[in-house]
């Protein structure tokens, strides 16, 4: 799963591998992928961290878990193969993106956004199909944890973008002196509304990112 990265985020996780739960972790998941249908692919795993090097990171979307039909998951969160049929969560991120910035886009492939430096994050990197949050009592949430607190720490600035209760239980972690955290409800059908839709999401992005002379995200 790690020996597919290419960038230096090969050696920030390998690094974990020192601590006994992480091993344990990688461990439990060899063996659910021998025993179990599992979502993504399991060279799709770190898949995310695959596109930049950790300095490069500018904006960090957290989702929850994998997609856990087939053909969907492929290792970034909310993004799907091309050629998938759109989520309802995906589809809403989509229409507060032409709300926003007038760009209908119908690429559900969202890899040209972490081409761009954005961690798009789950939660939960791995899950049984058809079985959503099936792998949670897994210790996901721990490694997810690192990942945000070694960003935090040893990038100078990055937007967090926070969709939902769950990613909002990340804030504590985050230095807000020197990140920008941008928060709202899940773009998922049930709670979209609240605050999610009309959020401006991305254009607020964007527009923390060019008064730290960062390269403004094509969405």
């Amino acid at each position: 799963m790690i020996e597919q990265l290419n960038t230096d985020w090969k050696e920030v996780i390998e690094n974990l591998k020192k601590e006994t739960w992480f091993k344990n972790l990688l461990d439990q998941v060899s063996l659910l992928y021998k025993k179990q249908v599992v979502y993504p692919e399991k060279e799709n795993v770190f898949r995310c961290f695959n596109y930049f090097n950790v300095n490069e990171t500018k904006v960090v979307i957290l989702g929850q878990d994998p997609y856990y039909n087939p053909n969907q998951a492929n290792g970034l969160a909310f993004s799907l193969f091309p050629g998938s049929k759109i989520t309802k969560s995906l589809e809403n991120i989509f229409k507060e993106l032409e709300s926003d910035l007038g760009y209908q886009r119908n690429n559900v492939d969202l890899t040209d956004w972490a081409k761009q430096g954005v961690l798009l994050l789950n939660t939960v990197l791995t899950v049984e199909a058809h079985k959503p949050l099936s792998h949670r009592y897994l210790k996901w949430n721990m490694f997810t944890d690192y990942i945000i607190s070694y960003i935090n720490k040893h990038v100078n600035h990055v937007v967090f973008v926070l969709w939902g209760n769950e990613a909002k239980q990340k804030i504590p972690m985050i230095n807000q002196n020197k990140h920008t955290i941008l928060s709202s409800s899940h773009p998922s059908p049930l709670s979209a509304h609240v605050s999610f839709f009309n959020s401006h999401i991305f254009s607020r992005i964007n527009y923390d990112l060019s008064i730290h002379n960062l390269k403004e995200i094509i969405w």
